[in-house]
C-alpha cells in the first residue's frame, strides 16, 4: 500500500511541477515527461528509504 500512495503522491506533484514550470518557460506541456519523472522519483525515494536505517544511535538513547 506504501508503494501505491507514494507513486501516486510523486505522480501528483511531479506532473504538477511540470506543468508550472513548461508554462513560465513557455514549452508546451508533455506529459509523458512527467510520467517518466515521478517513475523515477518514486524509485530514488524507495532507495532512499531502504539506504536510510531505522534503528536509532546508541548516543540517542542516552539523551532523553
Amino acid at each position: 500500500m506504501q508503494y501505491i500512495v507514494t507513486f501516486v503522491w510523486s505522480f501528483l506533484l511531479v506532473s504538477m511541477l511540470n506543468y508550472v514550470v513548461s508554462s513560465v518557460l513557455g514549452v508546451p506541456f508533455d506529459f509523458q515527461t512527467g510520467a517518466i519523472i515521478s517513475v523515477v522519483f518514486s524509485v530514488l525515494i524507495f532507495v532512499i528509504g531502504a539506504i536510510i536505517p531505522n534503528e536509532p544511535t546508541p548516543d540517542a538513547a542516552d539523551h532523553h
